[in-house]
């Protein structure tokens, strides 16, 4: 079975249960459902290569004991032993003092999960669906899991406003790529949503793993942290999808609701990579986290300074998905900037055309690169343009990893060397951005300008041509005229 189709049917079934009200719901039932098939055939393996290894959960709550038999509960009796028996004894796990790691990351994933389906006899054919065509401890079908992910996660960016959840895979590649982590660095995503940027730096990371001891450095140094449930739940089953067997490392909290004096050395990091919401306003009392200087309810304004403040001085350094609205702002957003240029080094912006995050916003947005250890000298402004004959992105023309072969060509290696001016490329000194009031929305100084001229004056214009016309076409007539009456 495909997996379009195997999604397909499982979507199919689920819409005849009268629990279930749209694609968001489909997606968070099928995401819990997933979780506990993964996990239970981790366990499989932990058995066989983990010494000494138990189970966290009470024999009756795996999944190989209530779900794997087809013939096993349904109607009521599944019903009632999901909502009753196994959520709240897996949502104990998060708070339950003894519990292994194992049993965190399950109670951290079904904190705030919830079973929509209300028929026990639908939900038995899910189950029977997922268990008849899918073992995560094949080789084929491991794969065959990363495929479903990834086609939950196309589902998910059309289900409502879940586009927050989504940053183009395109984006998170290049961003990893330019921010280049090493193997022993710890790097973090604050609002990491369903893990894009930790498992493209996992993937980067990997290609410098020699051994088992390597890969557990990796595994240690992974770092995200998602306040919503579904994405929080997607994150945790793309790190075991992607190695990462227990991330206890993916914790389900409000970066921003810790205050920032509480942030002390051993929470600093070597590299952050995200796209933090904006757009959006924290709750009241928020921003009492954060100096005055930096109060605002704005999201993405805490966020950054949050950001600045984890950076570990001389080593850390990060790559920020920002909207034009944070380049040209004032107030907190002026303090930030000031700071991004006189304590850290924002060496390069890259500009992005609209359309990138279609179609959850058409909103201009930027990747800001900046290192923590020196001020700024010059800031690299990279405008990524259109690929020939677009007009913008859409999702049936979406935003590729090869169009950034144009930036990388031109970057200059992890130095930074040899970089030149171009009709994409320009530079603007700190001591300019300063006398500008630190505006960071410098247009594109070799762009082509298209000149809109004054509406009267293309009036006249037009005016004047017509009746160089008018007077044309009269002399043509007189002339045709003329040379007919003279061949009479």
């Amino acid at each position: 079975m495909s997996i379009t189709t195997l999604i397909k049917t499982i979507q199919d079934i689920m819409r005849k249960d009268v629990g279930v009200d749209g694609d968001a719901q489909r997606i968070s039932q099928l995401a819990w459902l997933l979780f506990l098939k993964i996990f239970d055939d981790k366990e499989q393996e932990w058995q066989l290569t983990v010494p000494g290894y138990k189970s966290p959960l009470p024999s009756r709550f795996r999944w190989s004991n209530w779900a794997k038999d087809p013939e096993g509960m349904t109607g009521e009796e599944l019903i009632d032993f999901v909502n009753n028996d196994l959520f709240p004894a897996l949502k104990k796990l998060a708070t339950a003092a003894g519990v292994p790691p194992q049993g965190w990351v399950v109670g951290s994933v079904f904190e705030d999960a919830y079973n929509y389906m209300k028929s026990g006899t639908l939900l038995r054919q899910v189950i029977n669906t997922i268990e008849e065509d899918l073992d995560f401890n094949s080789s084929k079908d491991r794969h065959l899991f990363n495929d479903i992910y990834e086609k939950i996660l196309a589902d998910l960016q059309s289900a409502g406003n879940a586009g927050e959840y989504y940053t183009p895979r395109a984006v998170t590649q290049f961003m990893v790529d330019m921010i280049d982590p090493r193997l022993g660095e710890k790097v973090l995503d604050p609002a990491c949503g369903t893990g894009g940027f930790l498992t493209c730096a996992m993937e980067y990371l990997k290609r410098q793993v020699k051994n088992a001891e390597d890969m557990n450095v990796l595994q240690a140094s992974i770092h995200g942290v998602e306040k919503k449930p579904l994405p929080h739940m997607l994150a945790i089953t793309n790190m075991m999808l992607h190695d990462i067997d227990v991330p206890t490392n993916i914790r389900h909290d409000n970066t921003l609701s810790r205050p920032l004096k509480d942030y002390g050395p051993r929470d600093r990091v070597d590299v952050i990579v995200t796209n933090p919401p904006f757009g959006g306003m924290e709750e009241d009392g928020i921003e009492k986290n954060f100096l005055r200087k930096y109060q605002t309810r704005e999201t993405a304004d805490l966020f950054m300074a949050l950001i600045m403040h984890l950076l570990k001085h001389d080593t850390g350094r990060a790559a920020v998905v920002l909207p034009d609205g944070f380049l040209f702002g004032e107030g907190v957003k002026t303090t930030l900037k000031r700071e991004l240029l006189t304590e850290f080094n924002l060496h390069t912006i890259v500009r992005l055309p609209k359309g990138v995050f279609s179609p959850y916003t058409s909103i201009a947005t930027n990747i800001l690169f900046f290192e923590n250890g020196c001020p700024t000298k010059d800031v690299w402004f990279f405008e990524h343009p259109y690929p020939k004959g677009y007009k913008s992105y859409s999702r049936s023309k979406p935003l590729t990893i090869a169009e950034f072969d144009r930036e990388k060509k031109w970057w200059g290696g992890v130095a930074r060397k040899g970089r030149k001016v171009t009709r994409h490329a320009w530079k603007i000194s700190a001591r300019e951005l300063a006398k500008r009031n630190y505006n960071l929305d410098c247009k594109n100084p070799y762009e082509e300008k298209i000149v809109h001229r004054d509406p009267e004056e293309l009036l006249a214009e037009y005016q004047e041509i017509s009746t160089r016309l008018e007077a044309a076409q009269n002399a043509l007539k007189t002339e045709l005229i003329q040379a007919l009456e003279g061949r009479k």
